[in-house]
């Protein structure tokens, strides 16, 4: 049997090494960052999620004085990039930023992804922004639909002839539409494509008939390319103020918008993330930073806790609308 001085001893060393460690994460914030950051985006440069990045990026560089990386992981709709940010450590050098697809839809629809929504820990949204429902102006016209009930009214008289695009099966803008089939009572026909610029295109060629679209198609709107149907949102949009919104169409159901926002690797220190989501905040004040994002949504800053309620709620009704539809992919 070991002296009683000496297991004193011993129980007192194990204490003070056991307090090392437990000290040493503070530590580890308290000196952070030391050394570059690296923000993981899932989809090609020049997207516009990569350009919320590198608006994000330029501020934290300058805030925390230290080398922020954008780093373009794209492939199978963000899966690639979120996988890869999903195995990192949580210790406030590796960030996300990406689209509410990839975080509240994705982990429900694949079947082999390796990642899930409870990897990653909110930090801030960045931008939120509504759908745009379009035609193609020649079907349009000759089939004298001026509205979103016209739309529905077409549906009604010729089930399954609607066709609808979208950036692939399982996209939010496929599962919106399936969303406003299903509170409309029609049968419409959903025509996947490999990108959102390519559905885009094939609504204003006449291959296909209606699309919810992002901000992108402002511009075309304005060119007469595409007719402009409804907005997905509660109010009307600053850049078409003529469009009506879904609830004044009589679908308030379908209020759908979509977010882009920074998260970081389950397990990312509270402190760190707290301090990232004030830089983000900062932006606000940045008259020509706010230009760039605006031109794909509206700024929106929140908070850490709030977008993680906003992600679980998300999740839950997508879910529901995944489920009807029975949506499910390799």
């Amino acid at each position: 049997m070991k002296p009683a001085s000496l297991t004193r001893r011993v129980a007192l060393a194990s204490a003070l090494a056991l307090g090392a460690s437990l000290a040493a994460p503070a530590v580890a914030q308290d000196n952070w960052p030391s050394k570059p950051i690296k923000i993981i985006v899932p989809f090609p440069a020049g997207s516009f999620t990569d350009t919320v990045a590198r608006v994000i990026s330029d501020h934290m560089g300058k805030a925390l004085n230290q080398t922020v990386i954008v780093e373009n992981l794209a492939g199978a709709n963000g899966v690639l990039g979120l996988s890869t940010a999903a195995r990192l450590p949580g210790d406030g050098y590796t960030f996300v930023i990406t689209n509410s697809s990839s975080i509240t839809i994705n982990p429900q629809i694949y079947k082999k992804i390796s990642y899930k929504t409870s990897d990653f820990t909110p930090v801030t949204m960045v931008l939120d922004a509504p759908f745009i429902i379009v035609a193609n102006p020649e079907w349009a016209q000759k089939n004298n639909v001026q509205s979103l009930k016209d739309v529905v009214a077409y549906a009604k008289k010729n089930p399954g002839k609607l066709s609808y695009g979208s950036a692939g099966p399982g996209n939010i803008g496929h599962l919106s539409m399936a969303m406003l089939s299903n509170k409309a009572d029609v049968k419409t026909t959903h025509i996947p494509y490999k990108s959102a610029a390519a559905a885009q295109l094939a609504t204003m060629s006449g291959e296909i008939d209606v699309l919810f679209d992002t901000w992108a198609g402002v511009q075309h709107i304005k060119a007469g390319k595409l007719k402009p149907l409804a907005v997905t949102a509660t109010k009307r949009m600053t850049q078409l103020p003529e469009v009506p919104t879904v609830v004044e169409a009589g679908y308030a159901d379908v209020v759908v918008t979509f977010w882009t926002g920074m998260l970081a690797p389950a397990g990312t220190p509270a402190p760190i993330v707290k301090k990232v989501h004030t830089i983000a905040q900062a932006v606000l004040k940045d008259e020509k930073a706010l230009a760039v994002l605006a031109a794909s949504g509206d700024p929106l800053m929140s908070d850490p806790a709030t977008f993680g309620k906003r992600i679980e709620r998300e999740v839950a009704s997508w879910g529901a609308v995944i489920q009807r539809e029975a949506v499910s992919l390799e």
